[in-house]
């Protein structure tokens, strides 16, 4: 479980860097009012960051969870990725609102800090709901699955 946490943060390190890019562009040149610098640029980043951490958690920290590799796998964990993801960004949200809030920081440190939060959230929910050990009877069944499409 600890290689799984390391590179769990280390792929978060990269997606926080496409998050924080991301939400500094916005909030700096294309929105200009408190709700798009508070609330529409951090949703924007934090979507374009779930699809980045998606691919690196799908295809690298827990590929080997991962029996069958098709359209259909893929788009279904990835839904069940960006729901347990939505949960952490709540999270993530109610900081960064507290932390303006509280300390007047600028957009980007209240959105660091609050990741820090979340961060814990999401490991959570990726490691035990989406990308959990599967019994290995449901393996046999996955690949069964499989077999269907080869026509």
């Amino acid at each position: 479980m600890a290689k799984i946490y390391i590179k769990f943060v280390a792929s978060r390190l990269i997606g926080t860097l496409v998050d924080t890019t991301v939400l500094w562009c916005l909030s700096s040149f294309i929105f200009s009012t408190y709700f798009g610098h508070y609330l529409v640029a951090p949703s924007i980043s934090f979507e374009i960051a779930v699809f980045s951490n998606f691919l690196l958690s799908y295809y690298w920290i827990w590929h080997k969870r991962i029996s069958t590799k098709n359209k259909k796998t893929f788009i279904t964990r990835f839904a069940i990725f960006n729901i347990s993801c939505v949960l952490g960004f709540i999270v993530k949200m109610t900081f960064l609102l507290l932390f303006e809030k509280l300390f007047g920081w600028h957009v980007v440190f209240c959105n660091l800090a609050a990741l820090v939060i979340s961060g814990i959230v999401n490991f959570v929910l990726a490691e035990f709901v989406v990308f959990k050990k599967r019994p290995s009877i449901i393996e046999p069944v996955n690949e069964m699955e499989s077999l269907k499409n080869i026509n």
